[in-house]
């Protein structure tokens, strides 16, 4: 399926960084990552439970989709959602390749 450029330009893809990690109560693959955008702090549930510990996740820069509609997983608000490749062995989280890039940056 292909999406127009236009529909494209409504992506909001940001630099986040992770300041909590919790276990998901009601599912074993899933994390509640508590995360950190500009000024705002937001809440995301992400299935990358199996790929990560929470001590690796803690403080890591992540690229997140922000402007995604609200969803509830397993009975938790996400508000966003994580950029990750993959394939049938592994799993990554989409990073900043340079530190610097402060948390609320908008990716271009």
């Amino acid at each position: 399926m292909s999406i127009s450029f236009e529909d494209f330009k409504k992506i909001e893809l940001k630099v986040a960084l992770i300041e909590s990690v919790e276990l998901h109560p009601n599912a074993d693959r899933l994390y509640i990552l508590k995360v950190k955008v500009g000024e705002v702090q937001k809440q995301i549930v992400a299935g990358i439970r199996k790929h990560y510990t929470e001590e690796e996740l803690k403080g890591k820069k992540i690229v997140i989709v922000d402007n995604l509609e609200p969803v509830v997983i397993r009975g938790v608000e996400s508000q966003g959602m994580l950029l990750a490749a993959s394939n049938d062995e592994m799993l990554s989280v989409v990073v900043p390749d340079r530190n610097t890039i402060s948390d609320g940056c908008l990716l271009k």
